[in-house]
């Protein structure tokens, strides 16, 4: 199966997934299920999709960016 990428480039499903877990997708999405303008259910949705390798990358980047934290975690 091929899927159309731009205008003239035609990639296989292997390396649409290829793609994806070598630089990480987020999926990202939000739901509201209200009555009378009154909110019942909310479900929100985060996934990561990456590989191993792409999140021990990730992880090592995160780390040495982030800044350091006392005792409390503050």
């Amino acid at each position: 199966m091929k899927v159309r990428i731009g205008h003239e480039r035609n990639t296989a499903i292997a390396d649409l997934l290829d793609r994806a877990l070598s630089k990480g997708v987020v999926l990202w999405g939000e739901a509201t299920i209200s009555l009378a303008g009154v909110g019942l259910i909310y479900v929100g949705l985060k996934v990561l999709v990456a590989s191993v390798e792409t999140m021990h990358t990730m992880r090592a980047v995160h780390r040495a960016d982030a800044p350091l934290l006392d005792e409390r975690g503050a």
